[in-house]
């Protein structure tokens, strides 16, 4: 898959943050999440974490094509923290990331441009003390064989030193790969030659070795 990212950034764990304007407290948590369960179960932690806080609005960014993002402002005047927050989120480069940030009203009204400034600043002091780390864009896909080729796939697996993930020899034979998303194109082909016995010359994308199914599963 050419001409696709290949590395991400994300946070390795839960993070948190503070500010203060004119009495109001904003307290930002920033977690890491994959899947829809995942930002919800955060968000519903920092609920029962804050039960009285008037507001928790949050942003989240999920994914590599940019398409996967909320932002919610849990009503606040709207876009005065949702979008802040998912501004600070694409500042620091992040993916696979929610924050939700709760505010303890302080009795004096900050103003459509305080209220930016208090979920922007919060958010940031959140992902200052985040650990950010970059992970590799992996492509998982599934090898179906005859039992007929057990060795040949196996051999083949630890020759090139692919990262198998998964295997299944109950009803069928099936291995799972994660191969790094710029290497997974010409990685296929020379499994297929070294299952199939070909030269590697000799191999494409169309290229069929008889009793061996190759399944692209995911990205992640």
């Amino acid at each position: 898959m050419p001409n696709l990212k290949d590395t991400y950034q994300t946070i390795s764990g839960m993070a948190s943050g503070e500010f203060r304007d004119r009495g109001s407290k904003f307290i930002a948590y920033a977690y890491p999440a994959y899947n829809e369960d995942e930002w919800k179960a955060a968000l519903e932690d920092v609920r029962k974490l804050h039960p009285k806080a008037r507001h928790h609005c949050y942003a989240y960014r999920l994914g590599l094509d940019q398409n996967n993002f909320r932002a919610n402002d849990d009503g606040e005047p709207s876009g005065t923290a949702g979008r802040p927050i998912l501004g600070q989120i694409d500042s620091f480069g992040l993916t696979y990331v929610i924050v939700i940030v709760i505010r303890y009203f302080g009795g004096t009204l900050l103003g459509t441009s305080g209220l930016i400034n208090a979920y922007r600043e919060s958010t940031a002091a959140a992902l200052q003390e985040a650990n950010i780390i970059e992970c590799t864009v992996e492509e998982i896909y599934r090898l179906s064989f005859d039992y007929s080729l057990m060795g040949n796939v196996m051999s083949s697996i630890e020759h090139l030193q692919l990262n198998m993930i998964g295997q299944n020899f109950d009803t069928s034979a099936t291995v799972d790969l994660a191969i790094r998303r710029s290497e997974a194109a010409p990685t296929l082909l020379r499994l297929k030659a070294a299952i199939g016995n070909l030269y590697l010359e000799e191999v494409n994308e169309e290229t069929e070795v008889e009793g061996l199914g190759i399944e692209w599963v995911e990205t992640r």
